[in-house]
């Protein structure tokens, strides 16, 4: 049976992610419903709740359910946790409040590593296949939006955590 991959090969004959020539993700005839600028806005900047749980209804549920049955194109349970756990690992560590030098620091490291989420992000969509670029495609745009604001950052982990829900409730393995 011939496994190819949809579009064409990258450098050294792979695939990019999703089966696309690298440098090519989310053109136009991309299914995936990935949210726009302004649902971002209303999600990480303004904390709209509302928006944020629609938004992640649609996103989770296309993650569980891709378009194709292409293996590379399922997001499983297993690597959306991976990349939650870093981000929860980031939420313990964030001070709520930033009074102490120390704290200052803190928080200068948490934002480095979310800002380093997004070249880990990359990597492992070019590694795992478009479940996981799809989720890029969605986390990298919002990580911009967060900046250094603590209270966005709040955001941006209630908004990953209802797409792992919504992943769930829709048969993400």
């Amino acid at each position: 049976m011939n496994l190819r991959m949809r579009g064409s090969a990258g450098p050294g004959g792979r695939p990019g992610p999703g089966g696309r020539p690298p440098g090519r993700p989310g053109e136009a005839g991309d299914s995936f419903p990935k949210p726009s600028d302004g649902e971002l806005h209303a999600i990480i900047v303004d904390g709209d709740a509302q928006t944020l749980v629609q938004v992640a209804e649609r996103v989770g549920q296309a993650l569980a359910r891709p378009a194709s049955n292409n293996e590379r194109d399922k997001l499983s349970t297993s690597q959306i946790r991976a990349i939650f756990g870093t981000v929860r690992k980031l939420e313990m560590r964030w001070p709520p409040e930033v009074h102490t030098d120390e704290e200052k620091d803190t928080e200068r490291r948490c934002v480095r590593e979310l800002q380093l989420l997004e070249p880990k992000l990359a990597y492992q969509s070019a590694r795992a296949g478009s479940g996981v670029d799809n989720l890029r495609q969605v986390l990298a745009p919002a990580i911009k939006k967060v900046g250094a604001d603590r209270q966005r950052f709040q955001h941006f982990v209630d908004f990953f955590e209802a797409i792992l829900a919504y992943h769930r409730a829709y048969g993400g393995q």
